[in-house]
Order: C-alpha cells, then structure tokens, then sequence
C-alpha cells in the first residue's frame, strides 16, 4: 500500500479497548513509547485487529500543537 502520508511507524498492537462506537487501540512504537489512537467499531472489525497484530501507525495532520 502507497500512502502520502510520510508519517509511517511500525508498531505492535498492544491493546484493543471497544466502547459504544469508538474504539481505543494501543500501539507499541518500541522504547517505551506507545501510541493510541482512536477509531470506529467497524474499523476494528474490517481490519480484524487484535492485540499482538504488527501494524503501521500513519499520521497525517496539517497542524501539530504542542504545550507545556
């Protein structure tokens, strides 16, 4: 898959947290750094994710804020 995104990292699927529609999934970067991500039931289910699975955690975004 070819993406435009230049944002990709490989990852493990540490956890996956269902709720009413939405759905939290947990994504193991390596060092201790874990990624979530928040998407659909239905995503959940079409990509048959469960926890172990090898994934590419893609971000794409026009802005990136950060605080302190």
């Amino acid at each position: 898959m070819k993406l435009s995104a230049r944002n990709q990292i490989k990852g493990t699927v540490s956890e996956v947290v269902k709720g009413q529609t939405t759905a939290h999934v947990r994504v193991d970067i390596g060092g201790g750094t874990i990624v979530t991500s928040s998407i659909t039931n239905e995503a959940i289910d079409d990509l048959a994710l469960v926890t172990g699975d090898k994934v590419m955690v893609i971000i794409k975004a026009s802005d990136v804020i950060i605080g302190k």
